[in-house]
């Protein structure tokens, strides 16, 4: 096997993997928003709402604890949903979903907001890893090209 011909193949790897990548990372992006949206469907279907009081707050997790109607005091292991710009001891108002009374996978969102919160930053991701993958797809096809193009001459 010459060294334009190894040289080819590893391209055309490379071109491979570096599309692969790109593609699940979007594919992962829009999984993040189908998920969201489909808590919010579970949370809908038997929506319960109380006042919660914010226990920590982080840009990812935020910790909460609320009693329900019924006198019970939760605290989801999950945290809640949607958490963007809550403060520690904050009393916010929360829906959640009723039908399931196990703190470990209760799903707890903020009140108003829904998975319309999840489209941009996914979206950003995948504008992003685009921008990213595109150029750098156009330039190892042209490699390969050229490395033809110099086999041929």
């Amino acid at each position: 096997m010459t060294d334009t011909a190894r040289g080819s193949r590893t391209l055309r790897r490379t071109r491979l993997i570096v599309l692969v990548v790109a593609t699940a990372i979007s594919v992962l992006a829009v999984l993040l928003v189908v998920g969201a949206w489909r808590n919010d469907v579970t949370i809908d279907s038997d929506k319960g709402t109380a006042t919660a009081e914010v226990l920590s707050a982080g840009k990812l997790r935020s910790a909460v604890s609320f009693i329900t109607p019924d006198g019970v005091t939760h605290n989801p292991a999950l945290g809640v949903l949607y958490p963007t710009n809550l403060v520690a001891g904050q009393r916010i108002e929360v829906e959640y979903y009723k039908a399931d009374p196990d703190d470990v996978e209760l799903l707890v969102r903020v009140a108003g907001r829904d998975a319309s919160v999840a489209i941009v930053p996914a979206g950003s991701v995948i504008v992003v890893t685009w921008l990213i993958a595109g150029p750098v797809l156009f330039w190892l096809r042209r490699k390969e090209t050229q490395r033809k193009e110099a086999k041929y001459a």
